[in-house]
């Protein structure tokens, strides 16, 4: 069993950048494709970018180009960096394996606002 902890959330303009981080409990994990997860009020919960243990990456066409995952295998650490924001990023953004879930984490809000 793995347990994720998103932080890097916050308030910013449209733009703007974050970089969100999850940090997982063990390293259960280090073989498994990781993602970053968003759900925004209303909508169901999509996958936005993953990442293999080989670090091949994926994206969601509404992201690409300007979100890039990246992981350190060795801290058992995702990173998101999120640029040129816009308000439809407004999300709870989260991590996880790409299927087969582990229980999910308590995500991190994403808030893009003038």
């Amino acid at each position: 069993q793995v347990q994720f902890v998103e932080s890097g959330g916050g308030l910013v303009q449209p733009g703007g950048s974050l970089r969100l981080s999850c940090v997982a409990s063990n390293s259960a994990a280090r073989t498994d494709t990781l993602g970053w997860y968003r759900q925004a009020p209303g909508k169901q919960r999509e996958l936005v970018a993953r990442i293999t243990s080989f670090k091949s990456t994926d994206y969601a066409n509404s992201v690409k180009g300007r979100f890039t995952i990246s992981r350190d295998i060795a801290k058992n650490t995702v990173y998101l960096q999120m640029n040129s924001l816009k308000v439809e990023d407004t999300a709870g953004y989260y991590c996880n394996r790409d299927a087969l879930f582990f229980p999910w984490g308590q995500g991190t809000q994403v808030t893009v606002s003038s």
